[in-house]
């Protein structure tokens, strides 16, 4: 998957089409580009140049005149004239400088923009109709163009003392040409059907999807939002990074706007207005065109431009319907090409290399000349009807045959037939994945990626495999799962390990049932003789709280043991939301001389009966529902966890009764540039008879020692890296957590660092501190805070973090507060 989603974006230094006739427009006095001027050709079809002043003539003819012309500057007619490709066009300014299209107030590009973003509401698709359904096609390719390739055979020569030596043919180029002639190097086709209902919202179902080389589409990149679907929205989204949008109630604030020439679309009169950033140096920078209907204010068509690290440029196109009196989307269109940057870009888990914009410039490579486009027309479009949009909740839903679509399905919808480059494509990409066995290689990937490794009718778990903590030692052990090629509607689990250091053996099985295929319901058991860390919180519908890539358990040295028997239901019915249902019964063993005295009785080993729920909800997020199972399309945030948990005693033997609340808040922010903010909001309240092992620690991750060296282990994800373990402990709390990511720099040569910049705070308390006996700590009443930075990715995965403590809680002896920590990082996604 991640060569697969490399090859989208490998994208080149520039995007030639398959044209005879090129060119650019230019001022005749200052040589700077002029984007947007109109090309009008002799057979009467019109053109505008793009952001970089650029156009291309298709199916240009021998002696044709076409002319340009811009607003405020003379008009110019040139004549193509045999052998010659590429034409440079200067416009001379207008000695006399055209009068502006007047409307009420001092900018009239203002005044227009003023009226499309008021008329929103009588212009959205979206907001006038009650309804509407239409059919798309799309298809996107991964290519170059043959013609921009030069395919000699270069000589490669070594040189010595006895002078310039013939070593070997350079035949690189030659070979890219032959193969791109043949085909493309990787194609995509989709149908979809979109369906809308106002009480309901917009839907996009899946009914045909082809990947070259696949049999199962990866799904993931099915889901990636590449254009925007609405020009209205106040954000505009583009490969997945949001930017203000043009037509935002805010939008002056953003933008400047200019009218740039009055046009005609559909027989309909619109202006051309361009708009840029105000903030010249902000870094998320978007501009384009807006083509404004002149009586309605409705957006005709739409072309947005980011042009920092990537060069994007999206198009939008509307026609015009009478008897609505709207102009709706008919296609759009999309070209990334490859921009300059200082640094290397992480975009859609991809890191690009780009060359700096101040380097030497080096000759192409024929990876430079790749560029990735991909156009969508719809059809069989229908308003106002009755249409009920089933299981909205999810924004994309892939039919179960949207796979298995014969080649006679497909040309009732393409809109042109398959060239020979894309049937070629199909059949050669189809032979490369099965020779290497890709298909095969993506689906283990994705396994691996979420912890396991896929063996025939069972995976295998690998956070299981070993482990280390400083009251079991070393752990090794085996956990199976059963997967699809076993059973679809059963699931068998269980795992087995051994502490070399408690000499204790752990183990678990468990069963389930699948009762429900869309909402991924499971009804299950299990039995579980265990160790777990104390007070540790977690929510059940997180991942294993054990990772591979999570270190910080390796410090730990105080458990309890759980003997439980669970029952569970596991579900996604509710929408936007992932629960788990739970009824235990556990005999708890703490290892580590506690007793918890409650009321005048003393508990050194005890039984509960508890009732839990777990909720992971992500409200604005998207989901796309797969034939495998639902998949996150569209994160967004905040994301919120709530868990409640009751204890009640007399239930099967209990011994106690109280509740927990726990909650949680995460909030992210990502950066085309690679910067990151992330926040973290985490609460808990126990209330009633709660023994320690069930209470909260906040995640410490400090060794008490005397030197800073010998306290030198590796750092957690959100722990505290100064607080002592065992320092504090909590019936209530309340933690904040905020980072800000730089993104990874070179520091000199090949040494680079990520740096992170971390502020960590919690508040809690502890009711009846004397009930819990056998271990000392303090509470939190007066808060608690640190901050640091962590310097991650120096060497491959690993860096290194320094925190320090302050506050009411800071310790006598500056060392004593400090922290530095190994960190240790794995990029999957």
């Amino acid at each position: 998957m991640r060569i697969l989603t490399f090859l989208f974006f490998l994208l080149s230094y520039t995007c030639v089409a398959q044209t005879a006739i090129t060119g650019v427009v230019k001022d005749g006095k200052n040589n700077e580009v002029l984007p947007f001027a109109t090309i009008i050709q002799q057979n009467g079809k019109s053109m505008i140049t793009d952001f970089d002043g650029k156009f291309v003539l298709e199916n240009a003819i021998l002696h044709e005149i076409f002319t340009v012309s811009y607003i405020g500057y003379e008009n110019r007619s040139l004549k193509i004239t045999p052998g010659r490709h590429f034409y440079t066009v200067y416009l001379e300014p207008q000695s006399k400088i055209l009068n502006e299209i007047i409307i009420n107030g001092e900018n009239p590009a203002n005044e227009i923009i003023g009226k499309a973003i008021r008329r929103k509401s009588i212009n959205d698709p979206q907001k006038k109709l009650n309804s509407f359904s239409y059919k798309s096609y799309e298809k996107l390719v991964v290519t170059a163009n043959p013609d921009s390739i030069s395919g000699a055979l270069d000589s490669i020569f070594a040189y010595e003392k006895a002078g310039r030596l013939f070593k070997k043919i350079d035949s690189t180029d030659y070979k890219f040409k032959k193969l791109v002639e043949k085909r493309h190097i990787y194609q995509t086709e989709k149908i979809s059907e979109f369906m809308f209902n106002r009480g309901q919202g917009l839907k996009e179902n899946i009914l045909a999807s082809r990947m070259a080389g696949f049999k199962q589409p990866l799904y993931e990149l099915m889901g990636l939002k590449l254009q925007s679907y609405s020009t209205y929205t106040d954000h505009i989204d583009l490969i997945e990074t949001k930017y203000a949008g043009p037509l935002a109630i805010d939008a002056f604030t953003e933008y400047n706007y200019k009218i740039l020439d009055t046009v005609s679309i559909d027989n309909r009169s619109v202006y051309m207005v361009h708009f840029s950033p105000k903030r010249k140096r902000k870094k998320k920078k978007l501009e384009g065109v807006l083509y404004i209907d002149t009586i309605s204010y409705g957006v005709a068509k739409a072309v947005f431009r980011v042009s920092n690290v990537l060069n994007i440029t999206s198009t939008h196109f509307f026609k015009y319907v009478d008897d609505k009196g709207i102009w709706f989307p008919d296609r759009k269109t999309l070209k990334i090409v490859k921009g300059n940057n200082k640094q290397d870009i992480k975009i859609l888990g991809e890191t690009i290399k780009f060359d700096a914009v101040n380097s030497q410039k080096r000759e192409n490579e024929p990876s430079d000349l790749i560029y990735l486009y991909s156009e969508s027309a719809n059809f069989d479009t229908k308003f106002d009807i009755p249409i009920t949009v089933r299981r909205s909740s999810v924004a994309i839903e892939i039919n179960k045959n949207a796979i298995n679509r014969p080649e006679s399905y497909w040309n009732n919808f393409r809109t042109d037939t398959l060239d020979t480059r894309s049937i070629t494509t199909y059949t050669a990409m189809d032979s490369l994945v099965a020779k290497d066995n890709l298909e095969q290689i993506v689906i283990k990937g994705r396994r691996i990626i979420n912890g396991y490794y896929p063996l025939g009718p069972v995976d295998i778990e690998l956070q299981q495999l070993i482990k280390y903590n400083n009251y079991e030692g070393f752990r090794p052990g085996l956990g199976l799962i059963t997967n699809n090629k076993f059973a679809e509607t059963i699931r068998l689990s269980g795992y087995g390990a051994y502490g070399t250091k408690d000499g204790q053996f752990k183990y678990n099985f468990g069963a389930a049932v699948r009762i429900g295929n869309f909402t991924n319901s499971w009804v299950g058991g299990s039995y579980t003789d265990d160790v777990s860390e104390i007070a540790s919180t977690s929510f059940a519908t997180d991942k294993k709280v054990f990772k591979i890539y999570d270190p910080r358990p390796i410090n730990l040295s105080t458990f309890y043991n759980h003997q439980t028997y669970q029952a569970y239901i596991q579900t996604k019915i509710i929408p936007r939301t992932e629960s788990m249902w739970q009824l235990t019964r556990s005999r708890i063993d703490p290892k580590f001389g506690y007793t918890f005295n409650p009321f005048g009785q003393s508990y050194n080993l005890f039984y509960l009966t508890m009732a839990s729920v777990s909720i992971q909800w992500n409200p604005f997020s998207d989901f796309m529902q797969t034939p495998i199972g639902r998949i996150e399309t569209e994160k967004r945030f905040p994301k919120f966890a709530f868990q409640y948990t009751q204890s009640i005693s007399n239930v099967l033997n209990s011994d106690f009764t109280f509740g927990k609340f726990d909650f949680r808040a995460d909030y992210e922010k990502q950066y085309l540039n690679g910067h990151k903010t992330s926040a973290l909001i985490q609460t808990g309240v126990a209330m009633g008879n709660t023994p320690l092992t069930h209470l909260y620690s906040t995640s410490p991750n400090n060794l008490n020692k005397d030197a800073i060296l010998r306290r030198v282990t590796f750092a957690g994800k959100n722990s505290f890296e100064t607080m002592y373990f065992n320092e504090f402990f909590s019936s209530q709390y309340i933690m904040v957590q905020i980072k800000h990511g730089i993104g990874k720099f070179t520091i000199i040569d090949k040494i680079k660092v990520a740096p992170v910049l971390v502020t960590r705070a919690v508040w809690g308390n502890m009711r009846d501190k004397a009930e819990h006996q056998g271990i000392n700590f303090n509470t939190l009443e007066k808060g608690y805070y640190e901050s640091g930075i962590e310097l991650n990715e120096i060497y491959s995965i690993i860096g290194i973090t320094a925190f320090y403590r302050y506050g009411p809680y800071q310790l006598p002896g500056f060392d004593k507060n400090i922290s530095i920590k190994i960190s240790f990082v794995i990029n999957l996604f």
